[in-house]
């Protein structure tokens, strides 16, 4: 993994900077949040940057993951529109340090994508920051984000998530699409390495798509090689429950998080959007969210999906033209 910090717009003015200690943005904290600009949706991280800079006054760093193939193109599409502004550095992600890894699920072969486990490595992408936020690119962000960085963690937590069963307004959302909102969803308890964990299957699940991270207690507990044994163990023992979208890199968090992680305001991880093509939300409701997040598969670059509008406000169209929002009249 290489950090390539040719792309931060603020390395020319590191001169200028050290002569004006004095000025407030000096001061100011630096809230770094990872994202990974995936190919054939790269409009989604683009969209989700965009939402989070124009509603912040904060001092925001991206990170944008990306693999070789699809870096060229993010910035490009940043450098030529009002994007330019940021804040930002583009980070390659080498998908090697995947091999022997990931079983090869049929069902939902996207959810194999290497971007999918950027989250499993923050401390390798990340350096120099003590908290970080990583996001889905799936999700558009409607507060400011200096509020979400502002989450709390409890001594000995490495990370922060929103819980499954933390907000009464998407139960019946929950209920009426059949969704998973426990460990049973995830895990497969006929396997004898998970009846040995000791975790009831009732246990809530939480979503690893807006995560708020301790990067000292990340390192001091190892989490990243908990997660890749946990992984690995899948491999030779298939204990995931491969019927739930979105398990292959959620099932290691669980596990390896099970009891030690803090929690999100749930109206900072709005979900289950791109769940059904049909089933909405009140829209009062998605007014107070401070994000919303697609997962599932209906996802609001692409058509069928719900609440494109809340989404499409924030997205800003490829200069190059390579990337193209799909719609009933296109």
């Amino acid at each position: 993994m290489r950090s390539d910090h040719s792309s931060d717009p603020t390395g020319h003015m590191a001169l200028l900077k050290k002569i004006d200690l004095e000025s407030p943005e000096e001061m100011e904290e630096e809230i770094p949040v990872v994202l990974c600009a995936a190919a054939g949706r790269m409009g989604a991280a683009v969209a989700a940057i965009s939402s989070i800079y124009s509603n912040t006054e904060a001092n925001v760093l991206f990170y944008i993951v990306g693999l070789k193939t699809t870096i060229p193109h993010i910035r490009k599409w940043i450098e030529n529109s009002k994007l330019k502004e940021i804040k930002f550095k583009v980070v390659e992600f080498n998908p090697m340090v995947l091999k022997g890894k990931i079983r090869q699920d049929a069902s939902r072969p996207e959810l194999l994508q290497p971007l999918n486990f950027v989250r499993f490595y923050l401390p390798l992408l990340i350096q120099k920051h003590e908290k970080v936020i990583y996001l889905d690119d799936d999700v558009i962000v409607q507060g400011d984000i200096q509020e979400l960085y502002d989450t709390k963690l409890a001594p000995g937590h490495a990370a922060a998530f929103s819980d499954d069963c933390d907000l009464p307004s998407t139960h019946e959302m929950i209920r009426s699409v059949g969704m998973q909102n426990t460990y049973m969803g995830f895990l497969d308890y006929r396997k004898q390495a998970i009846r040995d964990l000791g975790i009831s299957p009732s246990t809530c699940s939480f979503n690893p798509g807006v995560i708020v991270a301790n990067m000292t207690e990340w390192k001091h507990q190892r989490i990243t090689k908990q997660l890749e044994k946990w992984m690995q163990r899948n491999v030779e023992e298939n204990l995931y429950s491969s019927t739930l979208g979105g398990g292959v890199a959620t099932s290691p968090m669980l596990i390896v998080f099970h009891g030690k992680h803090s929690s999100i305001n749930p109206m900072w991880h709005i979900r289950h959007l791109g769940w059904s093509p049909d089933a909405r939300y009140s829209e009062q409701f998605l007014q107070e969210a401070k994000l919303l997040h697609w997962n599932g598969r209906y996802k609001p670059w692409d058509y069928p999906s719900v609440h494109t509008d809340l989404w499409e406000n924030w997205f800003i169209p490829d200069p190059s033209g390579k990337f193209k929002l799909t719609r009933p009249d296109s």
